[in-house]
C-alpha cells in the first residue's frame, strides 16, 4: 500500500511543466492558439477533453480578435477624424 503511494507522487512529478495546467494557461496567455499541440500531445487529457480545451480556445481567440480589430478601426476612424479638423 506505501509502495503505491510513492509510486503514484513519483508519478506525478515526472509530469512535465508544458503538461501542467498552469503550463497550458501561461502559454495561451504568451501565445495564443499556437499552445494547441501542447494541449493535444497532453497524455493527461482524453479526447473529448482535448477538443472541448481546443473549442474553448478558439473561441477565446476568435473574441479576441474581433475585439483587436474593432479597436484598430476606432483608432483609425478617431485619427482620421483628428486630421479632418487640422
Amino acid at each position: 500500500m506505501l509502495a503505491d503511494i510513492t509510486k503514484m507522487s513519483d508519478d506525478k512529478s515526472q509530469v512535465k511543466w508544458y503538461f501542467k495546467t498552469y503550463g497550458l494557461v501561461v502559454a495561451f496567455l504568451c501565445v495564443g492558439p499556437f499552445m494547441l499541440p501542447l494541449v493535444w500531445f497532453n497524455p493527461n487529457f482524453s479526447t473529448r477533453k482535448k477538443i472541448i480545451i481546443t473549442a474553448i480556445i478558439i473561441a477565446i481567440s476568435y473574441i479576441l480578435w474581433l475585439m483587436l480589430k474593432y479597436s484598430l478601426n476606432f483608432f483609425d476612424s478617431s485619427y482620421q477624424q483628428l486630421l479632418q479638423q487640422m
